[in-house]
C-alpha cells in the first residue's frame, strides 16, 4: 500500500512537469529534470526523517543538493504534484509546508527570519506559484492559488487568488477563482498607499509654506536695506546743506 501511494505521488510529480512546462515534450525528457530528482530524493529523506532515522536523511539531502543545486530540508512537508522549474538555487527550510500542485521557479528561498524555534518557515497552500528569485520569509501563509512575482521579498501573508510583487511585496492583483477575471488592486481600498499619498501632500504643503516664509523674509530684508539707504542719503544731504565747505571740488 505504501509503495502504491509512493508511485502515485511520483506520477503526480511527473504530471505536474508535463502540465506546466511547455519544454517538456515526453516522459524521457522529464526524467532528466533536476527538480524531479530533488523531489524524489526529498520524499525518501522525509520518510526516514519521520521515522526518526538519524543522519541518513540529512545525508540524502546534501547529496541531492550537490547533484541538483536544490536544497530541501528533510523535515519540510511537500504535497503531491510539486514542480520546481530549472531549480538551481532553490532553498526550502525545515518547517516549510507545501500543498498540492505548487510550482517554484529557480532561485526561490522559503526561509526563516531568525533563530526562533518552532514554526519559522512559510506555508504554501494548493496551486500557489512562486516566481524566479523570490524570497518568502517567516511563518507566513501564501494562500491558495496565490502568485508571487519574480524577485519579490514576502514577509506578510498573501491572501488566496492574489498576486504580490515588489520589495517588500504588496498585493497588486486579485483574481476570481470561479471566472478567472482579474482586477488591479488600485481599484480597491489601499490603506498603505493612501497614507503615502497623504504624507506626500503634506510635504508639498510644508514646502509651499516654507517658500512663502522665505519670500516674506527676503522682502522685509530688502525694505530694511532700502530704508537704511534712504536714511543715510538724507543725513548726507542735511550735512551738505549745513556746511558750505562740502561743495563739488572742495579740498582739491
Amino acid at each position: 500500500m505504501a509503495l502504491s501511494a509512493a508511485l502515485k505521488t511520483v506520477r503526480d510529480d511527473i504530471r505536474a512537469i508535463l502540465t506546466n512546462d511547455p519544454a517538456a515534450h515526453n516522459l524521457a525528457e522529464v526524467l532528466l529534470y533536476p527538480g524531479l530528482h530533488a523531489i524524489i530524493g526529498h520524499r525518501l529523506a522525509h520518510a526516514l526523517w519521520r521515522q526518526g532515522v538519524p543522519f541518513v536523511p540529512r545525508l540524502i539531502s546534501q547529496l541531492v543538493r550537490f547533484l541538483t543545486g536544490i536544497e530541501i530540508h528533510p523535515g519540510a512537508r511537500i504535497g503531491q504534484g510539486f514542480f520546481i522549474d530549472h531549480g538551481m538555487g532553490v532553498v526550502i527550510g525545515e518547517t516549510t509546508e507545501i500543498g498540492d500542485w505548487v510550482t517554484l521557479y529557480q532561485g526561490v528561498t522559503l526561509g526563516g527570519t531568525g533563530k526562533q524555534r518552532g514554526k519559522r518557515h512559510p506555508t504554501l497552500e494548493d496551486h500557489a506559484i512562486i516566481g524566479v528569485g523570490a524570497s518568502v520569509l517567516g511563518a507566513i501563509t501564501i494562500g491558495k492559488g496565490a502568485r508571487v512575482g519574480g524577485g519579490a521579498v514576502v514577509v506578510k501573508d498573501v491572501p488566496p487568488y492574489t498576486t504580490a510583487v515588489g520589495v517588500p511585496a504588496r498585493i497588486v492583483v486579485t483574481r476570481d477563482p470561479a471566472t478567472g477575471v482579474t482586477r488591479r488592486v488600485e481599484r480597491l481600498p489601499d490603506p498603505e498607499g493612501e497614507m503615502l499619498r497623504n504624507l506626500h501632500d503634506k510635504l508639498l504643503e510644508l514646502e509651499e509654506r516654507l517658500q512663502q516664509l522665505e519670500d516674506v523674509t527676503n522682502h522685509d530684508h530688502l525694505e530694511h536695506h532700502l530704508s537704511l539707504s534712504s536714511s543715510l542719503w538724507s543725513i548726507l544731504d542735511e550735512t551738505s546743506d549745513g556746511d558750505e565747505s562740502y561743495t563739488l571740488g572742495a579740498g582739491i
